[in-house]
């Protein structure tokens, strides 16, 4: 604990320091997204679909801000954000907590609280149009469809929207009984891959996503349309009874195997925390996934998966150009 007490006072950078340090960023960055073009499209769908909220900006950052950072923001940052009064302290183990608590407050209360501002959260207005990216590039290998729903997080969704929308996921994306990939890729023999995703842990609203992957010969066109009719069919249906059952077997069993590792244990409770939960609800939570109905989760995606909600992601190589036509012999002149 003192160890960590000590990193948020008295750190000293110089350019020698913070330089190089820059450049790794700036070179993790062309590594992880510049030079990966599925990931340049995650980046600008997420960019796309925030267009009032900080969440549009990539954590890493963009390339032109960070060759502009210096020592001086480094340490203003430092200042401003390290310090015990905007800190989540998390002791996982066979500890007692009236033990832990006083050495927290020994140790932590000995480090001068910083001047941290209140966050700037703009908010999203609601979504009111259908948005498409597109992102060709001559190194791609696999083309793909990805779309993300603008949705609420567990903290700002209201009753069990959120907890719906994670069952959600499951029934949609749970692998190879989901209903994408059963659907595209081993009903219709349409897509190699496809799945869905839920980031509920946010502190705003927070997207749901959807994607696929072509087979060869099939196309972008057709593939995206296949997909929009099973999200369609599912927000139309509801799930039934046997796949809503697999998919809170599968949430509840993923909670209740994280318990056995204490530091995955600490990250959860910590998220939590960190995204305007409490210990009671993290608690809770496999309770709640139970008491999710076939109603809720029908509710849930009819209201947010919709294409109004949506941006959609096409990747692809560059088209090929025609080929020219073949000129036709000159007719012989016999006069």
């Amino acid at each position: 604990m003192a160890f960590e007490a000590d990193r948020m006072t008295g750190l000293k950078l110089s350019d020698e320091v913070v330089l190089p340090e820059r450049d790794v960023v700036l070179e993790e960055r062309r590594m992880r997204t510049d030079n990966d073009p599925a990931a340049r499209l995650s980046e600008a769908l997420q960019a796309t679909t925030y267009v009032n909220h900080p969440y549009q900006h990539p954590i890493i950052g963009w390339e032109h801000e960070i060759k502009q950072l210096n020592r001086e923001d480094a340490l203003a940052f430092y200042r401003r954000y390290y310090a015990p009064n905007n800190a989540v302290l998390v002791v996982a183990g066979d500890v007692e907590p009236d033990a832990v608590k006083a050495m927290a407050e020994k140790t932590y209360g000995a480090v001068a609280r910083a001047d941290t501002p209140p966050r700037d959260r703009p908010q999203e207005p609601e979504p009111q149009a259908h948005r498409s990216v597109v992102l060709t590039d001559p190194r791609v290998a696999q083309p793909s469809v990805q779309r993300s729903y603008l949705v609420p997080s567990y903290r700002t969704g209201t009753g069990r929207e959120a907890v719906a929308l994670d069952l959600a996921a499951q029934i949609l994306g749970g692998g190879q009984t989901g209903r994408l990939y059963r659907s595209l890729v081993v009903d219709k023999g349409l897509a190699a891959g496809a799945g869905a995703w839920y980031q509920g842990t946010s502190y705003d609203a927070t997207r749901f996503g959807v994607s696929a992957a072509p087979r060869p010969g099939v196309t972008l066109d057709q593939l995206e349309a296949a997909m929009n009719d099973v999200v369609h069919d599912f927000a139309a249906e509801g799930p039934d009874e046997l796949e809503l059952a697999r998919a809170k077997t599968r949430l509840t069993a993923d909670a209740i195997y994280a318990r056995d590792n204490q530091a995955t244990l600490a990250r959860i409770y910590g998220a939590a925390w960190a995204t305007g939960m409490s210990v009671d609800e993290v608690n809770k939570w496999p309770d709640e996934v139970k008491a999710v109905t076939a109603e809720d989760v029908k509710a849930a995606v009819q209201r947010y998966l919709t294409l109004s909600r949506a941006v959609t992601g096409r990747l692809s190589p560059p088209a090929q150009p025609e080929a020219p036509a073949a000129k036709a012999p000159a007719k012989e002149d016999r006069s």
